[in-house]
């Protein structure tokens, strides 16, 4: 059940390469009149510098840079008229300056083949700017389809979520979550996915497929993360024959109730943070197991542990994209400083206010996925909670997944 509605792929890849808004980025970040004022002024001072030097220095030939230049950071159209515009500058210096006939054509040939070049460098740009697009926008597509919208509201508890996918050419994260109501009750995962890219994304649809089978399947919380190893193996072994990387998923896997209490299997993630009568502490599991895909490197069984969660409270996760994010000068994020802050939040101001102050901290810059999850136990009056209810309680959150 999801309510609010869903960010359009449009606004959340406006200014990206190959995008309608993006495309202007990517292949003319110059204005067309900054960049004729800026090759007339280079153009007058190299043709004067020729004009003191004379015959001695010619310097009229370092012109021919420019569409080498232009091919970087110019559209296609820029850098042909760049290219043009310097072609007439160099041929016309070699007829008025009465050079030898042989002089002139070994000039003209020399310009327009420096120019060719790089109008043909700024065409290969282009190419390979808009199938890195078209591939980043399938990824992140992909993700988006793999990963439920949000918020969700279940019988024990309503689940809100921020999700920022990397959107970067190959550096597309693989973080995962989900949400399951069965008949043990509502069954939660958040998970990172080693390393990056369409292999990443692939190993993450592996282990959610098989936590929505097992969340149903299994009566036990520990037996739905064994089902989450044997998955994460069988598409190791896979991807070992198809010549992909073996990976390993660290994921925290809660399980919650009718009672105040919550179920908890930690594969080498981050402990959730509570948040209740105005504090917020790093919830104290006991255990934390070897990532999902690493069991046979340890003898220790996964057994699940739990602990308080009272009516009221909010239960937050998160992935190391939120707790590693750094800022210009290179330092981490100071989360649970942060959430002190914020111990008085609901669930969606909370993520209200670490999404923008994860902007505002790191500037916009992202070198990973950011997932958040936030939990509230539902009412305790045995009654469902209706869309009426939950809704007072689930609004919209600047960058949360929706429909």
């Amino acid at each position: 059940m999801a309510l609010g509605k869903r960010r359009t792929a449009r606004d959340r890849t406006a200014g990206l390469p190959g995008t309608d808004a993006g495309a202007a980025a990517a292949t003319g970040r110059i204005g067309s009149w900054a960049l004729a004022g800026v090759l007339a002024l280079l153009s007058a001072l190299v043709v004067l510098l020729d004009v003191v030097t004379g015959e001695d220095l010619r310097v009229i030939p370092l012109l021919v840079v420019a569409p080498a230049l232009a091919s970087v950071f110019c559209s296609l159209r820029q850098t042909v008229w760049v290219a043009v515009w310097i072609t007439v500058v160099v041929v016309g210096s070699g007829l008025s300056g009465g050079g030898t006939t042989w002089d002139i054509v070994f000039g003209a040939g020399f310009t327009v083949l420096a120019c060719g070049l790089g109008v043909a460098a700024c065409a290969a740009r282009i190419r390979h700017a808009t199938e890195m697009d078209r591939l980043r926008s399938a990824a992140v597509a992909l993700q988006r389809q793999i990963l439920r919208p949000l918020p969700v509201v279940t019988d024990q508890v309503f689940a809100y979520g921020l999700y920022e996918p990397m959107e970067e050419d190959r550096f597309v994260g693989g973080d995962i979550y989900e949400v399951v109501e069965s008949p043990y009750g509502t069954r939660v995962i958040i998970g990172d996915v080693q390393g990056k890219g369409l292999a990443a994304i692939g190993a993450g649809f592996a282990a959610i497929a098989a936590f929505r089978e097992a969340a149903v399947r299994e009566p036990t919380l520990s037996g739905v993360v064994q089902a989450l190893e044997d998955a994460v193996v069988r598409h190791n072994v896979f991807s070992a024959q198809t010549g992909e990387a073996e990976r390993f998923v660290t994921a925290l896997v809660l399980g919650f109730d009718e009672e105040d209490r919550v179920q908890a299997v930690n594969c080498g993630h981050l402990p959730p943070r509570l948040l209740h009568e105005g504090r917020a502490s790093a919830v104290p599991l006991e255990r934390t197991y070897v990532p999902l895909g690493l069991a046979g490197l340890s003898r220790e069984t996964r057994t699940a542990e739990s602990f308080a969660f009272p009516p009221g409270a909010t239960l937050l996760v998160v992935t190391d994209g939120v707790t590693e994010a750094r800022d210009s000068a290179r330092a981490f994020y100071p989360f649970d400083q942060r959430l002190r802050g914020w111990a008085g939040h609901g669930p969606s101001e909370l993520l209200d206010a670490l999404h923008v102050d994860l902007e505002k901290f790191t500037g916009g810059v992202r070198r990973d996925d950011v997932a958040a999850l936030a939990l509230r136990r539902a009412p305790g009056d045995g009654r469902p909670w209706s869309m009426t209810a939950a809704a007072e309680h689930l609004r919209p959150v600047a960058g949360a997944v929706r429909d």
